[in-house]
């Protein structure tokens, strides 16, 4: 269990304060994580890798010469937003553009994506690349659908090995690609992790059993075994891993014996000692192999094995020198690749973060009036998440990381403070939403951040900031929400998502508003239908996101972005409908007591 801790919903925040402090040698914090404490030099690719809290050495471990020029910092077990990436790649950018990489995640391809598309606007040369190497997580043939667990070492290693190295951005691309089109991981628990302040873990392993196939989220195994000796568990995972090797004639391979978080490393070493022998009986010549803890989820009981099949390229890389906090590689001839005549930070030194835009200023008392109501809606909705968290966070651990209802939180509460900032600067409801919306993907991050995000945004700007919006300009708006959603995350109909709730609840506002129903009488019959579809999302296996290799386990529980949908719908419907009967809003209430 998670024990020390002040703040549970900040924990990621004073984890990497005194990460910082303790290594300012080697790190400078920026908004959003942190870049090397050397500039980087003019004409170098930087390598910014990046995900979720809860993985350390992972990622801000690896951050210095030889390896990661920043790492991206989300809360625990999510994707950090879009504009965390962009100002971590920023600080990072020497000149010569960014590499972003991170595993295979819906929330973390989604706004590493979304940050390319704005550096890549603002001039800077940016690239992504998603690391694939559970074998557990989608059989061959499908490798683009697995997701990145302890691989993403290898991965993040020979790309930052080759920008050191002075590689142009050509290069770096293709090291990392070809790493990780030759790493493979497979990955067992004996016992689930807990979050920060939780009182139970995120999933269990039945008593003298082992989960296998697990992801660093915790996400379960797809399978339960016996648990084995080290001997055997050793046998599993070699199997397992040579079972699934990438077509090449390689007999050299790199290898690491993972630790996720409480298996100490001498059972590590034990399962080793079978596992090496294992492998060089399969007739391959093991390079520089590490065992130890690089890749962790939190305090899960467990381990994993990856082996990257080596050419000329990667085995130099894989193998040259590196200074990080949590990882060291010497050679006799060792100069930190990129410290040189680097400048070094300052405290005071100005990391470009861009500005937020202005408000609108162009809305009218009722588009005022309609953006009050907005705020009122807003903070129904996060009081809502709020009292629903642990549920939500249950629900999405079934077959998920069980971050769902933090991630509400986080992202709602945002969202309230951003949108009462706007109501206070006299915003019409459009400019309420983009702010309210721009907040939520900015401090919740994830999957469920940038879509929310996404639907917010899409919804202000239909309503705008004038005038008092109809039903069927609600619904309008809602529609052009969906298909944000649609275009960002590639999910439909029956995927199991929220979609599967968003969907009927606007078809149903859409409905209200064909036989001129008014918006809140339309919202209070659509909520209802949005519960029902949630509910019965229950019976669908989901086809997209972590939960997909965990297909058959979710069946029988609904999905969790499928209910708070639900439940923030419902939620603003019973706060509006004081809002209805009284004819004012929330602020008009306060002046008048």
């Amino acid at each position: 269990m998670t024990r020390l801790f002040n703040d549970p919903s900040r924990f990621s925040e004073d984890m990497l304060a005194g990460f910082c402090d303790a290594n300012s040698r080697y790190v400078a914090a920026v908004p959003g994580g942190v870049v090397r404490a050397h500039r980087t030099p003019p004409g170098k690719v930087a390598v910014v890798v990046g995900g979720g809290s809860g993985h350390y050495p992972a990622f801000c471990g690896v951050v210095g010469p030889g390896f990661a020029d920043g790492a991206v910092v989300g809360n625990i077990f999510t994707s950090p937003s879009t504009d965390e990436a962009t100002s971590v790649a920023r600080a990072a950018d020497g000149g010569a553009g960014v590499l972003l990489t991170t595993g295979n995640y819906a929330g973390d391809v989604m706004n590493f994506g979304l940050a390319v598309q704005q550096l890549r606007a603002e001039g800077i040369d940016a690239h992504y690349l998603a690391v694939t190497d559970d074998v557990a997580s989608a059989p061959a043939g499908e490798e683009s659908r697995r997701r990145g667990i302890a691989g993403d070492f290898t991965v993040f290693r020979c790309a930052g090995a080759a920008a050191d190295a002075g590689r142009d951005m050509a290069g770096v691309l293709d090291i990392a690609r070809r790493a990780n089109d030759a790493t493979r991981t497979l990955g067992v628990a004996f016992d689930g992790c807990t979050m920060p302040g939780a009182d139970a873990p995120l999933f269990t392993v039945p008593a003298g059993k082992m989960g296998v196939g697990l992801g660093i989220h915790g996400e379960p195994g797809i399978a339960d075994e016996p648990m084995p000796t080290a001997g055997e568990l050793a046998r599993t995972l070699v199997d397992g891993v040579l079972a699934a090797a990438p077509t090449t004639d390689s007999k050299r391979i790199a290898v690491i014996l993972n630790g996720l978080g409480r298996t100490k490393y001498e059972e590590l070493f034990v399962v080793w000692s079978t596992a090496s022998a294992l492998l060089r009986e399969a007739g391959y010549t093991l390079i520089d192999p590490e065992v130890g803890e690089l890749v962790t989820s939190l305090d899960m009981a467990g381990c994993s094995l990856t082996v990257m099949w080596l050419d000329d390229d990667l085995e130099h890389y894989w193998t040259a020198p590196a200074d990080t906090p949590a990882y060291r590689k010497m050679t006799a001839d060792h100069v930190g690749p990129s410290m040189g005549d680097a400048q070094l930070r300052s405290e005071t030194d100005e990391v470009a973060v861009a500005a937020a835009p202005a408000l609108a200023s162009l809305s009218d008392e009722a588009g005022r009036r309609t953006g009050q109501v907005v705020g009122e809606a807003l903070q129904a909705l996060a009081d809502a998440v709020a009292g629903a968290e642990t549920e939500l966070g249950r629900i999405d651990a079934v077959a998920g990381d069980g971050d769902h209802g933090r991630g509400m939180v986080k992202g709602s509460s945002a969202a309230v403070a951003a949108a009462d900032e706007a109501i206070a600067a006299q915003a019409g409801a459009g400019s309420v939403l983009a702010a309210a919306g721009k907040a939520w993907a900015a401090k919740a991050g994830g999957t469920s951040g940038v879509l929310w995000g996404a639907l917010l945004g899409a919804l202000g700007a239909r309503l705008g900031d004038t005038g008092s919006p109809d039903t069927a300009l609600l619904g309008a708006g809602l529609r052009d929400g969906y298909q944000a959603l649609v275009d960002l995350g590639g999910a439909a109909p029956g995927d199991k998502t929220m979609l599967d709730a968003l969907g009927p609840f606007v078809e149903e506002i859409e409905r209200q508003a064909a036989d001129g129903v008014g918006w809140h009488e339309a919202w209070s019959a659509a909520a209802v239908v949005a519960d029902e579809s949630a509910q019965a999302t229950a019976r669908l296996r989901p086809k997209v996101g972590r939960a997909r290799p965990l297909a058959e386990r979710s069946v029988g529980t609904p999905d969790a972005g499928a209910i708070s949908l639900a439940l923030s719908v419902q939620a603003i419907a019973d706060r509006t409908s004081a809002l209805v009967g009284a004819g004012h809003s929330r602020d008009e209430r306060t002046s008048h007591s």
